[in-house]
């Protein structure tokens, strides 16, 4: 069964849930474990399409990596890390399938090893910008071929130097793939930042031993040259980005009240709740505290009515993820709401300006575009519609959520995509009473 059926929301979405996993930190819990000298534990690390290609790839690198499947949406990892220099070549590509955050933090990885590699992927991410991080890699002195600017991406060995480098948009995957290629050459690099950027990788390799410090808008990384990366134990938050589906369903199926208990909430990552906020949307806060450096809360979020919003400046940067179901909150929002200075959103998993504008028009819903962004006026009633993900995990679970608050049923084409980055999302769904299920 690929395809989702949702019809009307009837009734209120309540109850208390978990979401799984955080993607981003689930990833590079993996990497580190795998460069550490010694043994990490990581605990409810995310088990999703996505993650799943970022452990495949470092067991096809020689990383021995214990699995404890104790829940569907939630794994137990035992990595066994073999230090910086203790990859082993694959002699097949490295098949990063969908995951641009491994491809692009992987480079990094590895233009500091000792042997050739070549990094490649689905069509999909074969049609994504690369020379992002191949450009300033290259300034490093990496051997980094892209493929007319995409994937596959091929990597000599080569000796890198430090740099102070300077990007032009603020970029948590240059960042990393820069930080993580100054694991391997000896003195200091400084990257300038022009606003905030998640920071799970300096929050990560401060956990492992590197002597990583922000002053500012720069990130400084001070290698002695001999490090050694001492092993994780970490147990992974719930992803602030899942969190973002059922909270919206919750803000605008009336009378509903929800919480989502152990999700992260880094402040580089709360811009989801930040442009809520602005909209109007009620939630609280609470049992705040700290696991393996990062910051978790419980969050309640509860029906009320929305308004637009003018949404644009670093707001966007900590946000960027949730932006497709940020949309379907503005449909439910008196007034015209306007989004900018989030072209990024055009080189994700796909243009997801135009492609939603696309099948959001089918569900009669007008989205203006404009190159950086785009308007929509609301609260609209969509009309009952056959739609496509495109693929897009984000896509599908926001056109999931859509077709709670239509006239009619919806039919979401190619929806197993969902499960790239949260697996269990109609059964979660389901738990709240929501009214979604899978056909075939």
């Amino acid at each position: 069964m690929n395809h989702l059926l949702i019809r009307p929301q009837k009734t209120p979405l309540r109850g208390v849930i978990r979401v799984p996993g955080d993607k981003s930190i689930s990833h590079r819990a993996v990497m580190l474990g795998a460069l550490a000298n010694g043994v990490s534990i990581v605990r409810d690390w995310l088990p999703a399409g996505d993650t799943i290609a970022t452990l495949e790839g470092f067991q096809a690198l020689g990383v021995p990596i214990a699995i404890e499947k104790h829940s569907p949406t939630a794994w137990d990892l035992t990595i066994e890390g073999q230090g910086l220099h203790g990859l082993r070549p694959s002699l097949d590509p490295i098949d990063c399938r969908n995951a641009g955050t491994f491809m692009r933090l992987a480079a990094g990885i590895m233009a500091g090893q000792r042997f050739p590699v070549i990094l490649d992927g689905s069509e999909q991410l074969r049609k994504r910008p690369m020379r992002r991080i191949a450009d300033p890699l290259a300034e490093m002195g990496a051997n980094i071929t892209t493929t007319n600017g995409r994937a596959p991406l091929y990597i000599q060995p080569a000796a890198l130097h430090p740099i102070d480098y300077q990007m032009n948009v603020a970029s948590a995957q240059v960042k990393s793939a820069l930080l993580l290629a100054a694991l391997y050459t000896p003195g200091t690099t400084r990257i300038y930042q022009p606003g905030p950027a998640r920071d799970h990788t300096e929050r990560m390799l401060q956990a492992v031993g590197v002597d990583v410090a922000v002053d500012g808008d720069w990130v400084t990384l001070r290698n002695p040259g001999d490090l050694v990366l001492r092993p994780l134990d970490l147990t992974v938050p719930g992803d602030i980005s899942s969190a973002a589906f059922p909270l919206v369903a919750a803000a605008i199926v009336p009378h509903s009240e929800i919480t989502i208990t152990n999700v992260g909430y880094n402040e580089t990552r709360t811009g989801i709740m930040d442009m809520l906020a602005q909209m109007g949307a009620r939630f609280s806060v609470s049992n705040k505290r700290v696991t393996g450096g990062e910051t978790a809360v419980d969050l309640t979020v509860y029906f009320d009515e929305l308004h637009s919003a003018d949404i644009g400046g670093s707001v966007v940067v900590r946000g960027i993820d949730e932006f497709p179901i940020l949309t379907v909150a503005a449909t439910q929002a008196a007034g015209q709401t306007t989004v900018r200075d989030a072209a990024e959103l055009r080189v994700k998993e796909v243009d997801r300006i135009s492609v939603l504008a696309g099948e959001l028009a089918k569900m009669n819903i007008t989205m203006t575009e404009r190159p950086d962004g785009y308007t929509i006026n609301g609260p609209i009633h969509p009309y009952s519609a056959i739609v496509d993900s495109h693929d897009d995990h984000r896509l599908g679970m926001a056109l999931a959520v859509m077709g709670l608050v239509t006239h009619g049923e919806t039919l979401i084409h190619n929806a197993r995509c969902v499960s790239d980055s949260f697996p269990g999302f109609v059964e979660t769904m389901q738990s709240l009473g929501a009214n979604m299920t899978w056909v075939s």
